[in-house]
């Protein structure tokens, strides 16, 4: 199997990013010039939190730097080692669908037990790609 093929998945990942930072800038300019609010005003986390109510796609957008780090390492592990296996790619796949859930969650009802699934799904199938993965180095190395 192409060991690339797990950078598909990556790329979901990225064009996720970008919606949801483009939602973000959205929801940002609409509420400054609704409510007539200058952007330096809003210049620190906690400023915006003061002024700007609707944090979800800021937290979102910043939700999506953080465990999502660790499926980006998985990623790239995979093909620098060439371990990739269509296992991966469905766990990768079911990951960025579990994220792409979470975030559409979160963007919209933000139902907190709807989005602490999508959550739990993601981290589940991120510890099973690098469940995988270490079975993967542990069975193929050569001492």
């Amino acid at each position: 199997m192409d060991a690339k093929l797990i950078l598909y998945p990556v790329l979901a990942m990225f064009v996720l990013v970008v919606i949801v930072a483009v939602t973000m800038l959205r929801r940002r300019v609409a509420f400054y010039k609704t409510n007539r609010v200058h952007p330096q005003q809003t210049a620190t986390s906690a400023q915006m939190a003061a002024t700007m109510p609707d944090s979800r796609a800021p937290d979102n957008f910043r939700n999506l730097f953080e465990l999502p780090v660790m499926f980006y390492v998985l990623c790239l592990a995979l093909v620098v080692t060439g371990l990739t296996s269509l296992p991966q790619l469905v766990f990768a796949w079911a990951y960025v669908a579990a994220r792409y859930a979470h975030s559409y969650i979160q963007l919209t009802s933000n139902k907190v037990m709807l989005r602490f699934y999508a959550f739990a799904a993601s981290g589940l199938m991120l510890l099973a790609g690098w469940g995988m993965f270490a079975y993967q180095l542990a069975t193929t190395a050569k001492v």
